[in-house]
């Protein structure tokens, strides 16, 4: 059994840090009393008590809807709450469901430019968005619109352009497998693949580094395993804030005996203790401590550590042979590793200790855990793909899998813990600037129509093309994608090139303000609400982490009758702007959305009788062909990788940056200024650092610092940061995103995958 811990440890004195700015050290495990609290002040700002208590319990039950917030599975139907929701997932719904409402009246009051003076936790507070609006060219105020007449002027402007390569049409993780299915078949029947996605930001080098490893861009694990591993590993993610509902398996498998081994920069406290709040003892202060080693690797140390790691295995497999190494794996289902031992063998443990920040025998402590289990599973999440080197991260994290075999059987294998609820199912819809000739075969004999074979743009390369004026219409489905992106005044300056921008949203955002000449809100129907079209109420469904596609209806009254469902947006939008040209019927499909998933089930391989399997109350399992040891590589095997240990040159009074969420945050929607975990209080403007480095800056808490970040093409600056102490390594610094997005360069990208090196940024600081 787990060891338990009773939290009854008085809470350290709060300190003022600053005007406005607060900190605490959060004594208390994750989750508890606190995750309870914190949800029912939100509740009473937004929707009350009683449409509260409405909303949560449908979120995540088989006859409700998919939590719009992370992509952790559900449990299967027979085993869940009647409360399957943590404390982010409740804000998300309870945001969603608001009593606020953005309307043309509210238009018609502020400018603008006044709403370019508010910040981002203002403009989604301010409520749900009611009716389509158009910023005409020069206007400084939007008005009202009618669905018709937006769709003719989206339409005008597409087919007005001289390549449809001078559209880009983004797409966030929210949008259904339905909706998004449909959406990238009108961009492919208009004539391009200008389709970058959020994952080109995060788990873009997950899927670079796993699709040439192992033949898939996706985990390889079930919930089903964690119930199973002997160890599990949780690299560069923070669970207790960004998948809290990830700690629920955590604890679960700490209880059965399994061993968990946090290896991040910051201690984190969802990974240190846990309070699960649906449990009475745990709301009295009883709690499980979650990790048995916790390593604070230097940013971006995490391939010394691992290098280190698999030295110390290849070691012990030389003093006992065949007792720690998977040779009839390796044997078999491998390429590679000769080459990879080699260099593994030429890595010297003096590099490993300075770059990784940890001691010779932190690690030796992590190899025992590893070698001494009969099955692995290694998750991860940003702290890893968001660098230079994300690609290498992986797969790294890959040749650590092989070794043992822990890749293709019961409680082991690779796990990215996606953060978005649906961004998998995107990229299995089609949602993809690079889609396989295979797929754009099927595409061709389900709807009719030649798609296009040249490669569109990703996300940073859609920021470049809109900014040298090679792009004259951006659409988004769904996001927050000028306050997202890196390089916000890069990116800001390159969207006010185009001619007409479209954010399809829920609740008013930065990227409403920052638009092209002319510009155009076109809000939709959230996920907890009922979907009508013309053959009855309408379902979606979406694909989790671990490739288990759900349902998801929503049953609650519309914001307001004059929304739209993205399913129907994209249709009309087809409609209008293809016209006859088009085989499709696309007001015909939306219609009724089985439609839709016919279609889907003869274009994409595992999604047969779609429609019927959908309404199973556990939905369906996708398959997966590294889960089951077929290797869809070049070699036709699992590869062992080489790759070097990325080495960060800091000058003197320079740092590196990594950019987190706070605990009262998803994704760029901030609920609060609070980051209850961390124990900073009432302000988002900070910069985290270790207590020497601060000494040793001769800066104070409670400083305002101005900081620059060094590229090779140049510095970027952000003012006012607040500094705060905390637990973290020597040069290490940590700012919250998107606060800190104009220090990212956009031309810093990691190798292969062209993500944003959002954790991996030189910064230099003076006092302001």
């Amino acid at each position: 059994m787990a060891p338990k811990t009773t939290d009854d440890t008085p809470q350290l004195p709060t300190k003022v840090v600053s005007e406005g700015l607060q900190t605490q050290p959060y004594t208390a495990a994750a989750g508890g009393m606190g995750a309870v609290t914190s949800v029912f002040r939100e509740a009473n700002r937004h929707t009350g008590l009683l449409r509260c208590i409405k909303l949560l319990g449908s979120i995540n039950q088989s006859d409700g809807f998919d939590c719009p917030g992370c992509a952790w599975p559900d449990p299967p139907a027979a085993e869940r709450t009647a409360f399957e929701f943590c404390e982010n997932g409740a804000k998300a719904i309870i945001a969603e469901g608001t009593r606020e409402r953005v309307g043309p009246d509210f238009f018609e009051q502020w400018s603008i430019d006044q709403l370019l003076e508010q910040s981002d936790h203002w403009l989604e507070a301010q409520g749900r968005l009611t009716h389509p609006m158009v910023r005409k060219a020069g206007a400084t105020h939007y008005t009202p619109i009618e669905w018709s007449e937006a769709f003719d002027l989206i339409a005008r402007e597409l087919n007005t352009v001289e390549s449809p390569d001078e559209a880009i049409f983004y797409t966030s993780g929210r949008t259904s497998n339905e909706a998004a299915f449909l959406y990238q078949a009108f961009v492919r029947n208009f004539g391009t693949n200008n389709m970058p996605d959020c994952s080109n930001m995060c788990h873009e080098s997950s899927g670079r580094g796993l699709g040439a490893s192992i033949g898939i861009g996706k985990g390889t694990v079930s919930l089903q395993d964690f119930d199973e591993a002997e160890a599990i590993f949780v690299i560069g993610q923070n669970p207790g804030t960004n998948h809290p509902r990830m700690l629920t398996a955590l604890e679960r498998a700490k209880e059965r005996g399994s061993r968990i081994v946090s290896v991040n920069p910051i201690r984190e406290r969802g990974l240190e203790a846990f309070a699960h709040p649906q449990k009475p003892m745990a709301l009295l202060g009883r709690s499980t401590t979650i990790s048995d080693l916790y390593l604070q690797v230097r940013i971006n140390g995490d391939v010394a550590f691992l290098k280190g790691m698999m030295k110390i295995i290849m070691d012990r497999e030389e003093q006992a042979p065949g007792t720690i190494l998977d040779h009839s794996f390796i044997d078999t289902h491998t390429a590679g590793f000769e080459d990879f031992k080699a260099a593994l063998t030429q890595v010297q443990w003096s590099e490993i200790i300075e770059q990784s920040g940890l001691t010779r025998p932190e690690i030796e402590a992590a190899a025992d855990i590893y070698c001494q289990a009969k099955s692995a599973i290694v998750c991860w999440a940003m702290g890893l793909t968001q660098h230079k080197n994300g690609v290498g991260n992986i797969q790294e994290v890959v040749n650590l899998l092989l070794l043992r075999g822990n890749i293709g059987r019961p409680g082991a294998g690779a796990c990215p813990v996606r953060g978005h609820s649906n961004v998998q199912g995107d990229r299995t819809m089609g949602i993809v600037e690079r889609p396989s000739e295979s797929f754009l075969v099927n595409l061709e004999a389900s709807m009719g129509f030649k798609a296009p074979r040249k490669h569109g743009v990703d996300t940073v390369e859609a920021i470049h093309a809109m900014k040298e004026k090679q792009a004259k219409v951006f659409f988004a489905m769904g996001g927050n994608f000028v306050a997202a992106t890196p390089d916000t005044a890069y990116t800001e300056a390159a969207i006010q090139e185009t001619e007409l921008t479209v954010q399809v949203s829920t609740k008013l955002n930065r990227s409403h303000l920052i638009t092209g000449n002319q510009a155009l809100i076109l809000p939709c129907l959230g996920r907890s609400e009922i979907d009508n079209q013309a053959s009855g109420p309408q379902f979606v469904s979406c694909e989790n982490s671990m490739s288990v596609v759900t349902r998801s209806q929503g049953n609650n009254e519309p914001a307001s009758p004059t929304l739209m469902s993205e399913p129907a947006i994209v249709a009309h939008l087809a409609h209008h702007t293809l016209g006859e040209t088009s085989p499709v019927d696309w007001l015909h499909l939306v219609e009724d959305y089985d439609r839709i998933r016919e279609i889907i089930a003869q274009t994409i391989p595992g999604f047969e009788h779609y429609a019927a399997r959908i309404r199973d109350r556990d939905g369906f399992v996708l398959p997966n062909s590294a889960g089951s040891r077929e290797w869809r590589t070049q070699s036709g095997r699992a590869e062992f990788t080489v790759h070097p240990i990325p080495h960060i040159d800091l000058a003197e009074g320079q740092y590196l940056m990594a950019t987190v969420r706070s605990h009262d945050q998803y994704n760029t929607t901030i609920y609060g200024l609070d980051d209850r975990y961390r124990g900073i209080f009432g302000e988002r403007r900070v910069i985290m650092m270790n207590p020497e480095d601060i000494q040793e800056a001769g800066l104070q808490e409670g400083q305002v610092v101005d900081l620059t970040s060094h590229f090779e093409d140049g510095e970027r600056h952000a003012p006012r940061f607040v500094v705060v102490q905390q637990n973290v390594p020597r040069k290490c610094v940590f700012t919250y995103f998107p606060e800190a997005n104009p220090l990212v360069p956009a031309r810093s990208v990691a190798k292969l995958s062209n993500t944003p090196t959002s954790k991996s940024v030189v910064i230099s600081m003076t006092p302001a």
